[in-house]
C-alpha cells in the first residue's frame, strides 16, 4: 500500500521530505497513536465540521475534543456541528472513510488548525487508509496548507473536569 496518490504528488511538487508509517488497522485516533506508540498530542486528527451548508476541517491532537462553543465564537455563528460521515464521505473520495488527512486544501476546503499543534516540532496523521499515517514536520505542514489557527480544543483533563 502507498499513502493517497494526491498526497504524494503534492509533497514530491513542492519536495517535501516525510515518513509514511504503516500500523495495524485503526479505526479511531486513539488506535492510530497506540498502533503507532504516538503521544496523542502529536497525532493530529481531522474533525469535520458543518457549519450552515458548508463543511470546514478541523485538526487538533488526537486525545483532545473539539470545543464547539469555541468555534461558535470563532466562525460568529450559532449553525456549527460535528458533521457526520455519511455526510462528508462523499468530499474525499480517495480515502477511506474516516482517515482524510488534514489537507483540506487539496479538497478545496478550508482548514483551522488548533494552536496546541503548532508547538509540536512533527506531526503524524492518517494518510487516507486504516494502515497508513505520515510524519511530517509541522512548519512543512503549515507552509503547505496555510490553515488558520485558533485555539478551539478541550484537553481530555478538561473534559472530564467539565463532565
Amino acid at each position: 500500500m502507498s499513502i493517497l496518490k494526491r498526497l504524494k504528488e503534492y509533497f514530491d511538487l513542492e519536495k517535501v521530505q516525510y515518513e509514511v508509517l504503516t500500523h495495524p488497522e485503526a479505526n479511531t485516533a486513539p488506535e492510530v497513536a497506540e498502533a503507532l506508540h504516538v503521544p496523542g498530542k502529536e497525532l493530529a486528527k481531522v474533525v469535520m465540521l458543518k457549519i450552515g451548508e458548508r463543511f470546514v476541517m478541523t485538526v487538533l491532537p488526537a486525545n483532545w475534543k473539539v470545543d464547539v462553543s469555541r468555534l461558535k465564537d470563532i466562525f460568529g455563528t450559532s449553525h456549527i456541528r460535528l458533521a457526520t460521515e455519511e455526510e462528508f464521505k462523499g468530499l474525499f473520495p480517495d480515502c477511506e472513510i474516516g482517515t482524510m488527512p488534514p489537507f483540506g486544501n487539496l479538497y478545496n476546503m478550508e482548514v483551522y488548525v488548533d494552536q496546541s499543534l503548532t508547538t509540536d516540532e512533527k506531526i503524524v496523521f492518517q494518510a487516507g487508509t486504516h494502515y497508513e499515517a505520515v510524519k511530517l514536520r509541522y512548519t512543512d505542514f503549515a507552509k503547505l496548507v496555510h490553515p488558520t489557527v485558533a485555539e478551539f480544543h478541550v484537553s481530555s483533563a478538561e473534559s472530564k473536569l467539565a463532565s
